[in-house]
């Protein structure tokens, strides 16, 4: 049983962001600093990417472990209330970012996923998105 009201429960959620989170902030900062440039929410590509580099043909997704269901995440917790409905919420989920991820790598881009808790360790970022980004992709659409 939830322990709030709907009304409150409501307002909560009309609290979470799709975009400019705290997260995909971070990242964004990260990138900059890094030297890179980049856009933002392209609504032509399949999962309309958090950070696109078109120069280096790459997508970042900043992904919150809890609504993207990170493995093995402390913080991707399952809610005690209504477990059939965020069970089926989270699936959506998953099934569309893969979806998301195919239909990209298809045409060529390299797709990163940087996890919400990934970035409580910024150099492991940097790396990661270093390596990732240099490296050649080699289909394109």
């Amino acid at each position: 049983m939830d322990k709030i009201t709907p009304e409150h429960r409501s307002w909560n959620m009309g609290r979470i962001h799709s975009r400019n989170t705290k997260p995909e902030l971070a990242v964004r900062s990260l990138l900059h600093r890094m030297g890179y440039r980049f856009r933002l929410h392209r609504k032509d590509l399949p999962g309309k990417p958090d950070i696109i580099l078109p120069k280096h043909k790459t997508v970042v997704f900043v992904h919150g472990c809890f609504w993207h269901r990170h493995n093995a995440c402390q913080y991707a917790y399952n809610p005690k209330s209504r477990v059939i409905f965020w069970k089926e919420k989270f699936n959506r989920t998953i099934e569309r970012d893969n979806k998301n991820k195919t239909e990209l790598e298809s045409c060529g881009w390299k797709v990163i996923v940087v996890w919400e808790c990934e970035l409580y360790d910024p150099v492991s970022v940097i790396s990661k998105l270093k390596l990732h980004i240099n490296t050649r992709g080699t289909q394109i659409c």
